[in-house]
């Protein structure tokens, strides 16, 4: 037989094949969902998730399942998903600390944020606040600063665990200050947050949704934001760099990832439902309350929100290297 027709023979073999994988990604979805939380239920991923949720599946048309599987920094979740079929059934609620500080904090990552995922889209950006517990006895940067040179080694500050954002932005906090305040790691925000309000710990940076609407009723004195600018969900709030410690900045983001080779036109037919759902006023002024911000919509495609995991490891790589924190 010659090499023409064998190939002509093979062509036509696979038709079939093609035309099935075609009417799949067609049909996509036709049964729930499955959405990866890699953190406790309670915390500021959680909560953000179940926000947006509702929206997308009107968009999608299929209802998406919440699964909580936190552990090791979001590393338990993320790792389960990148080993996930790539049939979009099974998707990852990522955030900065998936996608970009695991890859320098953890010796032993079990997967690759860039080779074993394709980016879906990202959701949005969200400042954090330092606050600390109505009693203790300061009112901005400057003075929290003062309070703990004061008392070295006597103030703690939460987190919700190692290697997240709340942890980094707190030992980002410690060494541009030059104090001594020791960390408190939790299993998730919302354990932290319930102990910062009751006094067990006396500060933390944190993420705005987790955070703010207890600093707005006075449960905790909410101090200054992380951000390079104040936030516009509370303007009347200074931030870190202007109110005490100068170039100060720290922030967190998410976003929804597949596991790597799902097809194109799956994630196409998923970033439109993301983005029906975040271009919704609803939504918008719903997450801008609590300090959200969602992203301009050419910075939510999955083009962009690969080079942007990219970058963003490259951005941690060398400071958390150069502190020496490293988890096995």
């Amino acid at each position: 037989m010659d090499l023409e027709r064998r190939r002509l023979l093979a062509t036509a073999a696979l038709l079939p094949v093609a035309a099935a994988v075609r009417a799949a990604n067609e049909e996509y979805p036709d049964k729930p969902v499955r959405l990866v939380v890699p953190f406790p239920p309670g915390g500021g991923a959680d909560n953000l998730a179940r926000a947006i949720m509702p929206k997308v599946v009107h968009a999608l048309g299929k209802p998406i399942i919440i699964d909580n599987k936190p552990g090791a920094g979001g590393n338990v979740g993320a790792e389960i998903v990148a080993g996930s079929p790539p049939d979009g059934y099974t998707l990852l609620y990522g955030t900065n600390g998936t996608h970009s500080i695991n890859q320098a904090l953890y010796r032993n990552l079990r997967f690759d944020p860039v080779r074993d995922f394709t980016p879906v889209s990202r959701m949005t950006e969200i400042a954090a606040m330092l606050v600390v517990n109505p009693q203790m006895p300061v009112m901005t940067t400057t003075q929290l600063i003062r309070y703990a040179k004061a008392n070295p080694g006597k103030v703690n500050f939460a987190s919700a665990g190692n290697g997240t954002t709340s942890h980094l932005s707190g030992e980002l906090f410690k060494t541009m200050a030059g104090i001594d305040i020791v960390h408190i790691p939790y299993r998730g925000g919302a354990a932290a947050v319930a102990d910062l309000v009751s006094g067990q710990v006396q500060m933390m940076i944190d993420v705005m949704p987790n955070v703010y609407p207890l600093a707005k009723d006075g449960r905790i004195r909410g101090i200054a934001v992380s951000t390079a600018v104040r936030s516009p969900a509370a303007p009347e709030m200074p931030t870190i760099s202007e109110s005490g410690l100068a170039g100060f900045e720290s922030s967190a983001w998410d976003g929804v990832l597949a596991p790597v080779g799902t097809p194109e036109a799956i994630v196409n037919k998923l970033n439109a439902a993301f983005n029906q759902a975040l271009d919704s006023p609803e939504t918008e002024k719903r997450l801008l309350a609590q300090g959200i911000e969602i992203p301009a919509k050419d910075r939510r495609s999955p083009a962009y929100a690969s080079r942007f995991v990219q970058s963003e490891i490259k951005k941690y790589e060398g400071p958390i290297r150069a502190s020496g924190i490293v988890i096995e």
